[in-house]
């Protein structure tokens, strides 16, 4: 009878003692509520007062994320009974995921299609950054439930803002896509956590007991459940075979959306699959799974598929679509090497990774102005009429094709030494086919990449097909040239972000 209020009592303790280390995702909350509230009280001005108040609530979580690196200089420290694990890695994902919203959110009413939208942007704001929450639980969840907690929260906010932009019949059918594929793949991934605590008895992943119990368990079920969980995972990611959605939903959601789901989710996924990994990795007994083995293979196929269905496509949000699929492939090269440097790697590529295709997606916009569907062909000679849209965008293409001097030429090679890194010590054969796989496909992105700055550069304009493209966006153009700044900028100087990864 006595143990009962001691143990209630640690758990208030706990519980307490993690709120202090919880301020940003506190103060998340907190904005939330205050869009929610700002929205319904200042109905016609709500738009700009929702974004100017996102812009500095993004502000002061930065500022909590980077205090919490000194909390945790000690080491790492476990949230609300072991629920969540907040250790250096995950508050660099944060920072990622705080920088890369701002951008989002700047670019957000800059975007000819969604500023003419009928039902304002406030809503827009107020379910990004509810999306932000689930993305910060996923870089730090380590129990079963909260998994599963953090993938729905990011998911249904995702639902929301794919669909957001709905008068289009092709929005429409997007949403309804990328729903039922993503309702299918939570309930996969939610039938695999129930398979391995059933396993188990515990949902705590990093319990001593958790992996010890598995490895008492015939494999062949053990190797279904992680299968499951992997596919679920695998939606966020868009590895191949659980791609088949991102093409149409890239397509029909509005372009600011596109940016959100192919950068900030993509790398909440892999923040997610790191954690999960992790206790599995560095027990020596474990084989019932061969996690190296699976994500070379999927890395392999991922990185073929996404770059050789690029080359077909003459939608440009589309192509980049599949060069997404692509980038994912290839930034899981980095996670299979299981090493920090590997871990450093895999932040600086999708970090640079992150800020070219956001750049690219602007540009999208610059040129496409209110219509979202921009074809290669529609760029003909704009090279001479919008010179300097063009040549950002040509040096945002080399650094997602990984060529010098650009801040994705040094993502790909501290991504290759990674995995070379490995290779001299395991001699793996299938890190070797990794390496020339990605040295492969890299020479395939040359192919679809290049097709923009030919038809702009190189091919006569058409005054029957020619349109105004980007007059009077300059907020948006100078935001096109800083990003394409910085990315340059990293490619001459990456120690600059290199060693803060580290």
């Amino acid at each position: 009878m006595n143990e009962l209020p001691i143990s209630l009592t640690e758990q208030l303790n706990n519980i307490l003692q993690s709120i202090t280390y919880f301020a940003p995702e506190t103060a998340l909350a907190i904005l939330f509520l205050l869009l929610i509230i700002t929205g319904l009280l200042f109905r016609n001005d709500a738009d700009w007062i929702c974004s100017s108040l996102c812009l500095l609530g993004l502000i002061f979580v930065f500022q909590r994320d980077v205090q919490q690196l000194y909390f945790i200089a000690s080491g790492p420290k476990f949230l609300f009974g072991s629920m969540l694990l907040l250790h250096h890695v995950s508050v660099l994902f944060k920072l990622i995921f705080a920088v890369l919203t701002f951008l989002i959110v700047v670019y957000i009413p800059l975007d000819r299609q969604l500023k003419v939208h009928q039902k304002g942007l406030s809503d827009l704001y107020a379910i990004i950054i509810a999306v932000v929450f689930g993305l910060h639980l996923m870089a730090m969840s380590v129990n079963l439930l909260m998994i599963y907690l953090a993938v729905e929260t990011v998911s249904i906010g995702s639902y929301l803002l794919v669909s957001y932009h709905s008068e289009n019949r092709s929005v429409a059918e997007a949403g309804l896509k990328y729903v039922l594929f993503g309702f299918a793949a939570s309930a996969i991934m939610l039938y695999g956590l129930s398979l391995l605590y059933t396993f188990t008895g515990t949902l705590d992943i990093f319990n001593t007991h958790f992996v010890d119990q598995l490895i008492r368990i015939n494999p062949v079920p053990v190797f279904l459940a992680m299968l499951l969980v992997i596919a679920g995972i695998g939606f966020k990611l868009s590895f191949v075979p659980m791609h088949f959605w991102v093409p149409d939903v890239y397509e029909g959601a509005s372009t600011p959306v596109v940016a959100f789901l192919s950068t900030l989710t993509k790398i909440a996924g892999f923040a997610l699959l790191a954690n999960f990994l992790t206790p599995f990795i560095f027990f020596n007994k474990w084989t019932a799974f061969d996690f190296r083995l699976f994500f070379s293979i999927i890395a392999i196929i991922t990185m073929i598929v996404g770059n050789f269905a690029a080359v077909l496509q003459n939608n440009i949000k589309r192509m980049l679509a599949y060069s997404a699929i692509g980038h994912t492939g290839f930034a899981l090269m980095a996670l299979v090497t299981f090493s920090q440097q590997g871990v450093s790697a895999l932040l600086f590529y999708l970090s640079v990774y992150a800020l070219a295709n956001i750049g690219a997606l602007m540009l999208c916009s610059f040129y496409a102005g209110k219509n979202s569907m921009l074809m290669v062909q529609d760029l003909r000679g704009l090279g001479k009429t919008e010179p300097f849209a063009s040549v950002c965008f040509v040096i945002l293409l080399i650094s997602l094709t990984g060529l010098p001097i650009s801040a994705g030429f040094n993502g790909k090679v501290l991504v290759f030494s990674s995995v070379i890194e490995v290779y001299r010590q395991s001699h793996n054969i299938l890190l070797l086919v990794l390496l020339v796989t990605g040295a492969v496909t890299t020479v395939v992105s040359l192919f679809y990449y290049f097709k923009i700055p030919l038809y702009l550069f190189l091919k006569p304009a058409e005054i029957s097909t020619q349109k105004p493209t980007g007059n009077r966006q300059f907020p948006l153009l100078i935001i096109i040239g800083l990003l394409t700044a910085i990315v340059f900028l990293l490619g001459i100087f990456p120690s600059v972000l290199a060693n803060f990864m580290q």
